[in-house]
């Protein structure tokens, strides 16, 4: 009986840079590297460690300046050589790319569980804290995973039961002086430590100031994907994939962006954008107090002061119940005095588009939509506004919307549960008499 050869592997050689060609894109290569084998170097050039690449060509690629190009030694040269010149089929070493997936598979199913940063300043936790915590509770479920709080600062274990009573089943704390004052440098090391210790294969934080701060630096010390400002989170059950929503391409699309190879997903989402959960004192949970090795000797800066402001931006037109907006149609500032005597009525806040604001008409604070603030009032009026994503996406989810155009084919109206076709500057006016007939008081 002939005896069958033993089939030999097809080299799948090493990715090396061509002298002179990066253009230094923004690492695009060593994000695209499955097993982390390239670091930038000061010039912003890849740097490919032989002993890791396993000659994927993933960076390849994704390489706009094609600077970079696999090699093969001489003996794996001549193994290709033989191997064309065989009657062997030529093959792409199928066995290795599965025992790469099969690693990669692995390292994935060491990370588990749903995690959310509580934020807090000197004590008191910011809102978005909890509503990230009830949408954590559904990816929780939805993964069949259990859902965790993580604290950081100075004598904020209380913060830790009011965690599990919106919902928490877990919470991990870390307490220390250090952690007073909110730093880069403190927060960032807590943080990391926490998740490379515990391993949360979904971390999610407020887009807050603080938030975006402590997101990026963490994303970028563990070399993970995050998802910025995003507007919707569900999970795909069959991957076990967080798919992160968000505007893209200047709020011209809703996109849907995965991390599939690299642990934590990482997502941030902006205050009031989820709803937040019932707060149920009887709810228990475990904590989990770990230590903090950083001294205020490892810090270059220092907190001197907090200073409390009071201005225009002290306006929240987050937190109003009540919103009247005007968008590009109300074609002057003066216009606008409609809406204030309209909001004054019914017990509302005044706000507009990024078209109002980029105009001059009212002011940065008021801005709702993507590049200003997401809201969820009980009653949105929107008047002369169009519906632009950029807008849709900072106000859809209010209990009522009323919107007024003289354009019926408006995407406004999309989302309106009441819309009024006509002109702004008859239906405002006659709406402010009649209510004034009507003695409205505003409304609590």
């Amino acid at each position: 009986m002939e005896q069958k050869s033993e089939k030999r592997k097809k080299p799948r050689g090493k990715a090396r840079l061509i002298e002179g060609k990066c253009i230094a894109c923004g690492a695009r290569c060593q994000i695209s590297c499955p097993v982390d084998a390239i670091e930038m170097n000061e010039k912003e050039e890849p740097v490919i460690d032989i002993e890791k690449c396993i000659g994927c060509r993933k960076c390849i690629k994704v390489c706009p300046a094609d600077a970079l190009e696999i090699f093969f030694t001489p003996e794996e040269k001549k193994l290709l050589e033989d191997i064309e010149a065989s009657d062997e089929p030529d093959v792409e070493t199928d066995e290795e790319e599965n025992e790469d997936k099969t690693r990669l598979k692995t390292d994935i199913k060491k990370w588990n569980g749903v995690w959310v940063f509580v934020e807090q300043v000197q004590g008191k936790a910011h809102e978005v804290s909890w509503e990230l915590l009830g949408v954590g509770r559904t990816l929780a479920n939805d993964l069949g995973v259990e859902l965790a709080a993580f604290v950081l600062g100075d004598s904020v274990k209380p913060l830790a039961h009011e965690a599990f009573c919106y919902g928490a089943d877990k919470v991990y704390l870390i307490d220390h002086p250090t952690l007073k004052f909110y730093r880069t440098i403190s927060y960032l090391k807590g943080t990391v430590d926490l998740i490379n210790k515990f391993k949360p294969e979904i971390v999610l934080m407020g887009a807050t100031g603080l938030g975006r701060d402590l997101a990026g630096a963490v994303a970028t010390e563990l070399k993970t994907g995050l998802t910025a400002d995003c507007t919707g989170l569900t999970i795909d059950t069959r991957m076990r994939l967080l798919e992160q929503t968000r505007p893209a391409f200047g709020g011209n699309i809703m996109a849907t962006i995965l991390t599939e190879t690299k642990r934590p997903q990482m997502a941030s989402v902006r205050p009031h954008v989820m709803p937040k959960p019932e707060y149920n004192s009887g709810l228990k949970g475990e904590l989990i107090e770990e230590p903090f090795a950083l001294s205020e000797e490892d810090i270059p800066t220092r907190v001197l002061e907090i200073i409390s402001t009071v201005s225009e931006s002290a306006v929240n037109i987050a937190g109003a119940k009540i919103l009247v907006s005007g968008g590009r149609g109300m074609l002057s500032r003066d216009n606008f005095k409609m809406l204030d005597e309209l909001a004054e009525i019914i017990g509302g806040v005044v706000t507009g588009s990024r078209c109002a604001v980029d105009e001059g008409w009212i002011d940065h604070v008021r801005q709702v939509g993507q590049t200003g603030k997401t809201v969820r009032p009980k009653l949105y009026i929107a008047c002369a506004i169009s519906g632009a994503i950029q807008h849709l996406v900072g106000m859809q989810d209010s209990d009522y919307i009323i919107a007024i155009n003289k354009d019926k084919t408006a995407p406004i109206f999309e989302v309106a549960h009441l819309g009024i076709v006509g002109d702004v500057f008859e239906i405002i006016p006659s709406l402010i008499e009649k209510l004034r007939q009507a003695g409205v008081k505003a409304v609590e």
